[in-house]
């Protein structure tokens, strides 16, 4: 079979070839792939920056958002050959902390995880693959064409999840959420955010086209001036951070209506020095009782939530996110970005 695979910390390895198809383990299931999407972190790994081969190999098989139908499922699993499906990204390590003895493995303390497609697990990004079926969530039907979205879903679900947890150390009832950035996990946060019956604003700096309409779509408002001022115009209860930018990052701690929230999933660059007042930041989140909180990666609670809110959300809508589909044999063109892309899919 043909799969995408790379040298981890090898720039430009980026390879479709053949590897050897998978053979199922007792509790597995058989798994015929889909597609994968492309996202920031699978680019890292192909720039040479990021991720790891299994321990006895040099190569990896990328892809670590996924959808698959289900081939062959072991008796009692659960699953049914042709149930459409997504794998979970990471497992917990073997000798599991605390967190990932109960389940919430994305929360890892010690770092010895693995993760499909990017620490030492190959991904799914091959034309046929094994997920243990405690691993694998299955996906409403309808949903063939955008259940590859599944996977950035499972991080805005963490990401709303972790918000109205925090918010919950008292009351909370949130009016206005502020989404900052209009990529996959910004419009899906959005998305959520609607779902929610909050007034959502996003922010972005491209000013017209597919990403403002998808954000109106949703009865959202779209903003595309200085972070600091919308951040002060909006004064939101909620702020998903979805950018990693310095300028809407730290307009987040310092605009939120007071018991404010602000999730940073972005992952900012280093060595992007900018001054801070950190003696006015640190008065506006102590006085006004904010609170700050990172979020990255979802366990398997997440997916079924995730799988809940694409099922409910308008398939139109969704398929317009996906805006390239790549052949698997032309998997190279998924990873030089174009102007108007928002969610790049490689068919496989």
């Amino acid at each position: 079979m043909r799969a995408v695979t790379v040298r981890p910390g090898r720039k430009d390895s980026l390879e479709v070839r053949d590897v050897p198809d998978p053979t199922p383990g007792a509790g597995d299931l058989l798994v015929q792939g889909l597609a994968v999407g492309v996202c920031g972190t699978d680019r890292e790994i192909v720039r040479g920056e990021y991720g790891w081969a299994p321990p006895d190999r040099d190569r990896l098989v990328l892809g670590h958002e996924s959808l698959g139908r289900v081939r062959q499922a072991p008796p009692g699993s659960g699953f049914s050959a042709g149930d459409l499906v997504a794998g979970v990204v990471r497992r917990p390590d073997p000798e599991p902390c605390g967190a990932c003895a109960r389940g919430e493995f994305d929360m890892c303390r010690n770092g010895r995880y693995t993760e499909r497609g990017i620490k030492d697990i190959d991904g799914y990004g091959a034309q046929v693959w094994c997920v243990e079926a405690d691993y694998a969530v299955r996906l409403a039907p309808h949903l063939r064409r955008v259940g590859v979205l599944m996977e950035p879903a499972t991080v805005v679900a963490k990401a709303w999840e972790q918000v109205e947890r925090v918010g919950g150390r008292s009351w909370f009832e949130p009016r206005r959420a502020l989404v900052m950035g209009a990529g996959p996990i910004g419009l899906l946060a959005a998305l959520l955010g609607v779902q929610r019956g909050l007034e959502v604003h996003v922010l972005d700096r491209v000013t017209d086209g597919l990403k403002p309409a998808l954000v109106r779509e949703l009865g959202a408002v779209y903003h595309t001036e200085d972070a600091e001022r919308v951040v002060s115009a909006v004064c939101p209860d909620v702020v998903i951070e979805a950018t990693g930018a310095n300028g809407p990052v730290l307009a987040s701690l310092t605009g939120t209506a007071p018991y404010g929230v602000v999730c940073l999933t972005g992952v900012s660059s280093a060595g992007r020095g900018t001054t801070v007042d950190a003696g006015a930041v640190n008065r506006q989140i102590v006085l006004q009782n904010d609170a700050v909180v990172g979020s990255v990666n979802a366990n398997l609670r997440h997916y079924h939530q995730a799988a809940d809110a694409l099922a409910g959300a308008d398939l139109p809508w969704l398929e317009r996110m996906i805006t390239r589909r790549v052949p698997l044999e032309r998997a190279t063109e998924a990873f030089t970005p174009q102007p108007d892309d928002v969610k790049v899919v490689i068919e496989l």
